[in-house]
């Protein structure tokens, strides 16, 4: 993978006609140090978040080396990068040739379920596994997230208690599990997510020996400004202690979005201007899904090119380069009011889902992928940039 020292140099030295992709280690480094300082049990990274190699063996050589993975395909990613790491199949609908090729060829012991027909199915396909663990996914209020999940995923309180019960009858270790959807906002989500656990350990009088609080952990954007991370370990601790358990379980997470979400930028450059409208040669089919469908707002800024950049800012809305009107980025994106067809772009916090989503529509694909080292447009861990962003 080709390295350079930023962005700039990137940008001035290739001039690409397509788009092209950042990763900083850097920013993965400093995340990844960050949660197994802070957070008071293991961390897993949650794969589909960026399944890219380069990012999966820099979370890896960073100290993070258990997965939290949906599939049999991620489950072979990562053992063909790390043989030796361990990885938590926690998806709670799973093929069930899959289970059983993920326990018998690539020794998986960790199964998560939300309904008694799962958990017949892993039974199952384990041939009645007595070393496996089984998490019970707990469905909880997604009220801060700015994506739900609790829809699609996790058992009613009053469910739970039964499949509790069968989980301790059938595995070696129990867990339980929640999330309290993507991009939370607000750590008491946490608080409340592990105290609605400690209803359930009562009434059960069954004591998990892992609880799992999940991802969900938030990055910054310019329209969504989370509360320090700090704070959100903070809530995880106090929630844990009062639940007074004597045995205490074992903690789990599974950091997605905030471990690379700052690593990732895509350089795009602007194809036409319509007044307030940039078309540009990437978007919501390509790596800008999140600017589009959740709507997310990006941060961004002009890249300097031999020429001028004023200082007067406008408000632009984005449109990507395929013949469907549902590739738009609505924004605000605010940029120089002297943008022209030929501009280069830096689109940040992309570390996160955009090479997940990308897709060969109409054509239009770039896979050129490359290293840089400077710092990322906003930081939840470098807040001088945050606060310099959000003043501007």
């Amino acid at each position: 993978m080709q390295k350079f020292n930023s962005v700039d140099e990137l940008v001035n030295t290739l001039r690409p006609v397509d788009p092209v992709y950042c990763i900083r280690p850097n920013s993965i480094k400093a995340a990844c140090n960050w949660f197994k300082k802070k957070f008071p049990g293991d961390v897993l990274y949650a794969v589909k978040t960026n399944p890219n190699n380069k990012v999966i063996k820099l979370i890896g050589e960073n100290g993070i080396s258990q997965f939290d993975v949906a599939s049999i395909n991620e489950i072979k990613l990562i053992k063909k990068i790390f043989p030796n790491s361990k990885a938590y199949y926690m998806n709670t609908v799973k093929n069930r040739e899959h289970i059983q090729e993920a326990y018998e060829n690539y020794g998986i012991r960790d199964f998560a379920f939300d309904t008694k027909d799962e958990l017949q199915k892993i039974i199952e396909a384990t041939n009645n596994a007595k070393d496996i663990t089984l998490y019970v996914r707990i469905s909880i209020s997604n009220e801060h997230a700015e994506i739900d999940l609790s829809q699609k995923f996790g058992a009613l309180p009053s469910e739970a208690l039964g499949l509790l019960r069968l989980a301790k009858a059938h595995a070696k270790k129990v867990g339980l599990s929640f999330h309290v959807g993507s991009q939370c906002m607000h750590p008491i989500s946490y608080a409340k997510g592990i105290r609605d656990l400690g209803n359930l350990i009562k009434k059960t009088k069954i004591v998990p020996d892992i609880i799992n609080v999940g991802g969900g952990f938030p990055s910054i954007y310019p329209d969504l400004n989370p509360q320090p991370l700090e704070s959100y370990i903070s809530e995880i601790k106090k929630a844990f202690e009062n639940l007074k358990l004597e045995n205490k379980p074992k903690l789990l997470c599974e950091p997605g979005r905030a471990l690379v979400a700052e690593s990732g930028s895509s350089i795009v450059r602007v194809v036409l201007r319509k007044k307030q409208k940039l078309y540009i040669n990437d978007g919501t089919y390509g790596s800008l899904f999140d600017a589009g469908v959740p709507n997310f707002v990006l941060p961004t800024r002009m890249i300097p090119n031999g020429r001028m950049t004023s200082k007067k800012l406008t408000s632009y809305s984005l449109y990507g380069p395929t013949c469907d009107s549902i590739d738009y980025m609505k924004g605000p994106f605010i940029l120089p009011n002297n943008l022209k067809e030929g501009d280069y772009l830096e689109i940040g916090q992309l570390g996160a889902y955009s090479l997940t989503f990308r897709t060969k529509f109409n054509g239009f694909y770039s896979d050129q992928i490359f290293e840089v080292q400077d710092k990322p447009i906003m930081s939840m861990y470098e807040k001088d940039l945050a606060s310099r962003y959000l003043v501007a």
